[in-house]
């Protein structure tokens, strides 16, 4: 499974694109052992270290990129490698180059000690420059990759993916047995168990890791040059507004469509992305990058899902979202702010996840913080209330520069049974009271919640999708601290 870092890379990018960066290293070590390893390590794979970095066209876009060679010395980081890697971060920094790294690494190199683990420190700090000057950084980890590596760059890209079957993990499975006289637990240190965790966003082999890299970089890279022309905000909406019981009954049909169908239906170049990428996943919260309506953007949004069970008595439709649902959608809100790209949030939730296990997770914190980053957040926003938006699950991904309401789409402090409960004691009075606090798109409208209404019916998706995409090139290309202080003003109003 070990796959030679030029194979690789041969494999990625287009043919005969390759331009490698790696001045010749003499060999100075003076210890006659380690001398030795070098020395064959590098008549084994013809290379001067365990790191070969460089650049290529991707698809017809340039791109640099660093990559491990296991077979010298398990892909050990030393003083040379450690610095090599460096130099080829800040010279892809300097030329604004997207950055791919493909690891494959045992971690530090024993044989240089202490100042060898240190090499870690400076290229976290290389790649975390990059990365401030707003540039992509795609990681695709390969079999094996752990120690010192997974724990400094092979952790910070704004995308990861790792080879099917590759062993990922802090500590080695030898170190761990050599420690604790145990075999580490099967199948946890596995690319399929992580994705499956929220660590790694997809499994690819190296066959498809060029074009899905492609497509990714094709929104992440995207200028916001060119936009859609605004649809006329005063466009007519067909009728008189439908009342609230129906709105709500219509917005909880299961057959009603959701983000994933949004997506299918009005977005190109749709990369998904998994979980929080800390460890955590969330089937209620969908994380993606994709061009809607035009306009490149990273979407997140309430997943409806499948039927969930109904939570004290109150008939729902979709997933409950989860504290680690809002911490993977804070994870898009830092892409979007960091690459400078528009943020577009779709609002169709049922409600919070009402558990022992989401209270214990600060569910309340990350409402308050989701909320905090969105009025503050310096990247382009717009919300897309596509469906049911119910309690602090809803709100949290709502405060944007525009709002979107789809005509049977609503918002609502609670479930509408929940308040009516509140108030009455009873369910059965759910819809007046959600009719009296005036929860409906018409009247979200009236009171500047929403800017504008999108009605439904034939080709409402497509439909809805140029709204969207002409709405979020219009706030991109607003001055940054025009639309803070007005996004800011907004929301003061209410």
């Amino acid at each position: 499974m070990h796959t030679p870092a030029l194979d690789l890379i041969a494999a990625v990018v287009d043919p005969g694109s390759w331009r490698c960066w790696d001045e010749p290293l003499a060999l100075t070590e003076d210890d006659p052992g380690y001398r030795a390893d070098l020395l064959a390590a590098r008549r084994r794979t013809g290379l001067d270290e365990s790191v070969v970095t460089g650049e290529g066209l991707l698809h017809g876009r340039r791109v640099a990129v660093v990559a491990c060679e296991f077979r010298f010395l398990a892909g050990s980081i030393g003083v040379a490698a450690g610095e090599r890697l460096v130099r080829a971060v800040e010279r892809a920094t300097a030329e604004r180059l997207p950055l791919l790294a493909a690891p494959a690494s045992g971690g530090t190199r024993m044989q240089e000690g202490t100042i060898a683990f240190l090499q870690m420190v400076k290229v976290a700090a290389a790649i975390t420059e990059h990365k401030a000057a707003g540039l992509p950084y795609l990681v695709h980890l390969r079999h094996p990759t752990t120690g010192g590596v997974l724990a400094s760059w092979g952790s910070l890209g704004h995308l990861t993916s790792a080879e099917p079957g590759a062993l990922i993990g802090f500590l080695g499975p030898r170190v761990h047995q050599a420690l604790y006289g145990e075999e580490f637990p099967a199948g946890v240190q596995v690319a399929e168990n992580l994705l499956a965790n929220g660590l790694v966003d997809a499994v690819l082999p190296a066959a498809r890791l060029g074009g899905v890299a492609a497509r990714a970089l094709s929104v992440l890279c995207d200028s916001g040059a060119e936009g859609s022309p605004l649809p006329d905000a005063g466009e007519p909406l067909a009728g008189e507004p439908p009342s609230t019981a129906e709105s709500i009954r219509r917005s909880r049909r299961p057959e009603r469509p959701g983000v994933r169908e949004f997506l299918a239906a009005a977005a190109a170049d749709v990369t998904l992305l998994s979980g929080t990428g800390a460890g955590e996943r969330d089937p209620g919260l969908l994380l993606a990058l994709a061009r809607v309506g035009g306009a490149a953007c990273v979407v997140l949004g309430h997943d409806r899902g499948s039927r969930a069970t109904p939570a004290a008595g109150v008939p729902e439709h979709g997933q409950a979202l989860g504290p680690a649902g809002l911490r993977a959608a804070r994870r898009g809100m830092r892409i979007a702010a960091e690459l400078g790209l528009p943020l577009l949030t779709v609002v169709d939730t049922a409600g919070a996840a009402l558990s022992r296990e989401a209270e214990e997770g600060g569910l309340a914190g990350e409402i308050a913080r989701c909320l905090a980053d969105m009025v503050t957040l310096d990247a382009p926003t717009v919300c897309l209330l596509l469906g049911q938006g119910a309690g602090g699950a809803a709100l949290a991904l709502l405060p944007a520069d525009r709002v979107i309401a789809a005509r049977h789409a609503w918002l609502s402090p609670l479930p509408p049974e929940g308040a009516a409960a509140i108030l009455h004691r009873t369910t059965e009075r759910a819809f007046e009271v959600a009719d009296r606090q005036g929860v409906r798109s018409a009247d979200l409208l009236g009171r500047g919640i929403v800017d504008r209404i999108v009605e439904e019916g034939d080709g409402f998706l497509p439909r809805l999708g140029w709204v969207a995409g002409a709405e979020l090139s219009a706030v991109r290309a607003l001055a940054p601290e025009e639309r803070r202080v007005e996004r800011r003003a907004r929301y003061r109003r209410l």
